[in-house]
């Protein structure tokens, strides 16, 4: 699913980035066009947002001729679900025909909608939230629609590169990922496993990294009014810490004794959970370098540091995008937080962050690492290399 260049091209943007900080340039940039979803999900509660925001068509053409967006970067279209925004196939159209790096991540709750939209502006690559069997997907996410995102994925397999997004939770189990692996090997689609984390923009209630995994599977669908209630009871509850949350629950079962075989195929995937395991246990750390290439921009213009703290450097409707980015104020703020935060597990900041540790280790070692990279460590003993912790599995 990701090419060598994806990978060379990141990497010369961070050696950018770290030595000519002033004329930084993104490497991703998610645009989250509406916060109006169909889902009814229990591990986000994203689908009470009231009022809907919709981000213009016209604010996201000036996000795209910013000087910190070049034709590598990697647009990626999301919600709430992108294709609720009254103008999403035109623009994806607009994307098709200027900036063709550009992905689209969907619940596919509307199939005939998606495939339409797809086979008229299709997406470098195509991202499906699918979180489990058919029975977990109806009381995980509220809504009868495992059936057409299987038909979605036998019409546009052949189309578009697809990948299967699972979120490993209180509310799935591993014998969820298992079926979602074998999804995926039917059809030659990628697998991109994330796992629960408190995100406020998709107002998550429960506490991500002391729940067991599959500890709140159950049968019950959540109605509007039980969801805006948790979320009203929640609101006291936000934390904002920069340290890896040591898990309470010191009972916790072993990720990794849980994983099926399987996933080993999709290594890239299973070496993030194993870390996860020890990260919740407050077992590693790293420091956080997606921050300074990866921004997110919310429906209503907000641009936070990243997708886990309540941080925001700017809003669209108030500086150009290239005035938030380049400022003092962001430079300094993704500075700090770069080198002390070490609170979330989620995959579109972490996976970065282990891939470039990984490889930078491998090619020089833990303590050259250490002074470009920061201070880190991969469990416990905080001397143990990369390979010595994954390749016990």
């Amino acid at each position: 699913m990701y090419s060598l260049k994806n990978y060379i091209n990141r990497g010369y943007t961070f050696l950018n980035n770290r030595f000519l900080p002033g004329h930084r340039k993104l490497s991703t940039l998610a645009i989250f066009g509406t916060d109006l979803c169909d889902s009814a999900c229990k591990h986000r509660l994203i689908w009470t947002k009231r009022p809907v925001n919709y981000l213009p068509f016209e604010r996201i053409k000036e996000l795209m001729n910013s000087s910190c967006v070049t034709r590598n970067t990697t647009i990626a279209l999301a919600g709430g679900e992108f294709l609720l925004h009254p103008q999403a196939v035109d623009i994806m159209k607009w994307f098709r025909k200027y900036h063709t790096n550009f992905d689209l991540l969907t619940n596919a709750l509307k199939p005939n909608e998606l495939q339409e939209a797809v086979k008229q502006a299709t997406p470098r690559r195509l991202f499906i939230s699918l979180d489990g069997d058919e029975d977990t997907y109806l009381y995980m996410r509220g809504k009868d629609g495992y059936d057409g995102i299987i038909k979605s994925i036998e019409v546009l397999h052949k189309i578009v590169p697809i990948s299967l997004m699972f979120t490993l939770s209180p509310y799935n189990d591993f014998d969820d990922l298992a079926h979602v692996i074998t999804i995926c090997k039917k059809y030659n689609a990628d697998l991109r496993v994330g796992v629960y984390n408190d995100i406020s923009f998709f107002d998550t209630v429960e506490e991500a990294h002391n729940n067991e995994i599959g500890s709140l599977k159950n049968t019950d669908i959540r109605s509007f009014s039980e969801a805006k209630e948790l979320i009203r009871l929640s609101a006291s509850k936000k934390k904002s810490s920069i340290n890896s949350p040591i898990a309470s629950n010191k009972n916790l079962a072993s990720i990794k004794e849980n994983l099926p075989e399987s996933l080993k195929e999709f290594a890239e995937n299973y070496d993030y959970l194993v870390l996860y395991d020890e990260w919740r246990r407050g077992n590693v750390k790293l420091s956080c370098n997606s921050i300074l290439d990866s921004l997110v921009v919310l429906p209503n213009g907000d641009i936070p540091i990243c997708q886990n703290l309540d941080v925001l450097t700017g809003n669209i409707f108030t500086n150009t995008l290239d005035q938030i980015v380049y400022s003092p104020k962001t430079r300094e703020m993704q500075k700090h937080y770069s080198k002390n935060c070490n609170a979330c597990w989620i995959n579109f900041h972490r996976k970065y962050d282990i891939i470039l540790y990984r490889n930078f280790e491998r090619f020089f070692g833990k303590y050259a690492t250490s002074k470009l990279l920061g201070y880190y460590w991969w469990d416990s003993e905080k001397k143990k290399s990369y390979g010595q912790i994954i390749n016990k599995r």
